[in-house]
C-alpha cells in the first residue's frame, strides 16, 4: 500500500474540512492507494461528532465516504471534480468508541464527465457499516487546475 501525499496542504487558506491536517475541527484524513487501486483510509472517531448517544452521526459518516469519493477522482481519473450523486445505505451503526474505521473506495465506471466510485465504511471488527454509491462530475484536467487548484497526479503519488 503506498501513501497518498496531500499537495493542498501548503496552499495558502487551505481549511478542507475531510482532509486538511490543520483543520483542528476537521477529520484529518490520510489516504493510501492498494495494489487493485483501492483508495484506503483509516480513521479514528472522535466522541464530539456522535449523533445518538456513542453513535457516529450519519453526516459525519456521509462526509467520510464522499471524502475518499473524491480522491478517487484526484489519484485514479488524474483529474478533479465536484460530487454530483451521494446515495448512502446504512447498515450498522458506528459507535464513537471503535477504535479504528476502515474506509475503502474504487472506481467503478467513467464515462464522459461523470465517474461512478464504490465507497465502504468499516467498522474495527471488519464489519460493514455504511456504504454508498457516489458519483462525481470530473473537469478537463486543465479546468481542474484552475477552478480546484489541481496540481497534477505527481504530485499526489509517484507512478508505478
Amino acid at each position: 500500500m503506498q501513501k497518498i501525499n496531500n499537495p493542498f496542504k501548503d496552499l495558502d487558506g487551505y481549511n478542507c474540512f475531510g482532509c486538511a491536517p490543520h483543520n483542528s475541527h476537521g477529520l484529518r484524513l490520510e489516504f493510501y492507494l492498494d495494489d487493485d487501486n483501492t483508495v484506503v483510509a483509516y480513521w479514528t472517531p472522535k466522541d464530539y461528532l456522535q449523533g445518538y448517544f456513542n453513535v457516529l452521526h450519519g453526516g459525519i459518516q456521509a462526509t467520510l465516504l464522499d471524502e475518499i469519493a473524491g480522491w478517487v477522482v484526484n489519484v485514479l481519473l488524474e483529474t478533479g471534480g465536484v460530487t454530483s450523486r451521494l446515495d448512502i445505505r446504512y447498515r450498522k451503526p458506528v459507535l464513537v468508541t471503535d477504535s479504528k474505521i476502515t474506509l475503502k473506495a474504487k472506481l467503478v465506471n467513467a464515462e464522459k464527465r461523470l465517474a461512478d466510485i464504490k465507497c465502504e465504511l468499516y467498522n474495527s471488527d471488519g464489519e460493514l457499516c455504511a456504504e454508498a454509491n457516489a458519483q462525481y462530475f470530473t473537469y478537463p484536467p486543465e479546468i481542474a487546475k484552475k477552478k480546484l487548484n489541481y496540481p497534477g497526479v505527481d504530485k499526489f503519488i509517484n507512478k508505478r
